[in-house]
């Protein structure tokens, strides 16, 4: 399909232009390539390796949640170069959702990601530029059950701030880097908190806020939302999609 066409729906259903973000995020279409999708491949980061793998899986198209400007306006030389020139060579088009994706209902990592664990979302949390961007919902099990659940889904083993009652049963979702929310976690009636990651200091948040906080892994915590997101692409338009995994353990 015309890569145009595509892009369009995305801008549409991510709301690309009305979800605020971050300057360096540039969300959309952040590289063109001839015109023409025929294969979709989605990852977490742009980088050399997703690059390389998208080429490998003959993909004309790199969905990405983190995408190409994170560190600013830079020179295109050394390794950013290279990159750029592999993208070029191969005709490969990049397109980059961050909070777009975090926040979408549908595909976002947070609502994917509560779904999978079985929470029953009933409010949201936990402000940024503006717009409020977790989760939460309602389920009654164990906090080693939960634990168990993200390790299942997953497939990383969370770190565990068991500061919180046993029983869990008010449960927020924000997925990446999200241990400065805590606080807000806290004001919104949560007895368990799930993000990513968070900063050495969040362990005292929690131990002094009497909350369960779970760090599932900022790369793992957003592996879901891509690839909702692709799916639900290859499903609209037939195209064919693969997931370029390149966990980095944080």
């Amino acid at each position: 399909m015309h890569l145009a066409d595509l892009v369009q729906y995305l801008d549409g259903y991510l709301r690309i232009s009305s979800v605020p973000d971050s300057p360096r995020a540039l969300n959309g279409l952040q590289l063109e390539n001839a015109g023409t999708v025929t294969r979709v491949a989605a990852a977490v980061d742009f980088s050399q390796a997703s690059i390389s793998q998208a080429v490998g899986a003959g993909a004309d198209l790199l969905l990405v949640h983190h995408g190409m400007f994170w560190g600013g306006s830079e020179r295109l030389t050394a390794h950013r170069y290279h990159r750029l020139a592999g993208l070029i060579r191969h005709n490969v088009a990049v397109y980059s959702a961050h909070l777009p994706l975090d926040v979408h209902p549908e595909v976002g990592n947070n609502a994917v990601l509560a779904r999978a664990l079985g929470i029953r979302v009933a409010g949201s949390f936990g402000e940024e530029y503006g717009i409020v961007i977790g989760l939460w919902g309602e389920l009654d099990t164990s906090r080693d059950d939960l634990a168990a659940r993200i390790t299942s889904v997953l497939g990383a083993t969370p770190r565990v701030l068991p500061f919180g009652p046993a029983r869990v049963r008010r449960v927020g979702v924000l997925t990446g880097s999200g241990g400065s929310f805590i606080a807000q976690a806290e004001a919104a009636g949560l007895d368990t908190y799930l993000t990513g990651e968070g900063a050495h200091h969040t362990f005292f948040e929690a131990e002094e806020r009497r909350l369960n906080v779970l760090f599932g892994g900022h790369y793992a915590t957003e592996t879901v939302g891509v690839k909702a997101l692709a799916a639900h692409v290859s499903e609209k338009f037939h195209l064919p999609w693969t997931f370029l995994d390149h966990p980095t353990g944080m």
